[in-house]
């Protein structure tokens, strides 16, 4: 949507022998050198930290991961390790973990569901089986339940119009929909909020949402909250502040994650990495104009030591 600017780039004067060489050096001999880590792979795309992880294997006989994981702990370990699978694996990871164990995180599963395009869920199903050998539609099935449920697997589809065309005549039509669906009867009718939402592209929802308003003198968000409750709620907000301004509903995500006692370190990581190469330069800019403090500081306050260092060095 727009024009989104990332904080990592492909290097331009990437060596990969040079970098596995100083990869080993950092990890040799007596304590660990986080900064040479850090300052290779904070500044390397995605593709280029594949290369570094086979050419390391190919030189070393060892899985770079494994020595990491020996060096390293903590928060800084996760990120670290998080940077070095492709970013597919790392989402179906996240996904798999928000379902394990009792409980289920849907906070996590509607941040990567909501924001994905239909390749990236074409993408997340197949290679969730590949990394877990289960079908990752039987598993959001067997999690979630009722409405929650039809929203996800309605996401799952992968089916959304990712046009960048408006039909005011469909926009007035849904709007109509929704708030018949809605305001009137709120409660009844979740299928077709669930519908409009997973399955219109974003401009035609802006404009669906603007002629609701119209419609019903409320804003579509405050109606979703005082129609709506628990999972539910959450979904459609998430899905609502998306479809405005996916870099917006990043930044608020990364503002939650540091809210208030304790931090949402997984969030972060998640965040800071996985949107690194596509829009991370216009989520800070987002998050400076929406907090009135850069995303920079606000991390300096919330992390410490090498963690802090390595989200820094990815926020550039």
């Amino acid at each position: 949507m727009g024009n989104c600017q990332p904080t990592i780039v492909h290097y331009d004067d990437f060596d990969v022998v040079a970098d596995i060489k100083a990869i080993r050096k950092a990890c040799k001999g007596f304590g660990t050198d986080e900064q040479a880590i850090i300052d290779i792979l904070a500044n390397r795309s995605a593709a280029q930290r594949q290369d570094i992880k086979s050419a390391y294997f190919e030189k070393y006989d060892d899985e770079l991961v494994d020595v990491l994981k020996k060096e390293l702990s903590g928060n800084f370990e996760n990120a670290i390790l998080a940077m070095l699978d492709p970013p597919v694996i790392f989402a179906v990871k996240e996904l798999r973990k928000a379902m394990k164990g009792a409980g289920t995180d849907e906070d996590v599963l509607v941040e990567i569901l909501c924001t994905a395009t239909n390749a990236d869920i074409h993408m997340f199903k197949e290679c969730y089986f590949q990394v877990h050998e289960r079908d990752l539609e039987a598993d959001i099935e067997g999690d979630t339940s009722g409405d929650v449920r039809n929203l996800l697997m309605g996401l799952l589809e992968g089916n959304r119009d990712e046009s960048y065309e408006v039909d005011e005549e469909l926009a007035e039509q849904d709007a109509t929909c929704l708030f018949e669906a809605g305001e009137g009867s709120f409660g009844t009718d979740e299928s077709t909020f669930n519908y409009v939402l997973a399955s219109r592209n974003y401009l035609q929802l802006q404009a669906t949402f603007k002629i609701y308003e119209q419609l019903s003198g409320t804003e579509i968000l405050d109606a979703i909250e005082n129609e709506t409750s628990g999972t539910l709620k959450k979904c459609y907000v998430a899905l609502v502040r998306v479809a405005k301004n996916p870099q917006l509903y990043f930044a608020r995500r990364l503002n939650d994650a540091m809210k208030g006692a304790g931090t949402d370190e997984d969030t972060l990581i998640r965040i800071i990495v996985c949107r690194s190469e596509y829009d991370l330069e216009t989520i800070k800019d987002l998050y400076l104009e929406k907090y009135d403090v850069s995303l920079k500081e606000a991390l300096k306050d919330e992390c410490g030591g090498d963690f802090k260092r390595l989200l820094l060095a990815i926020c550039h």
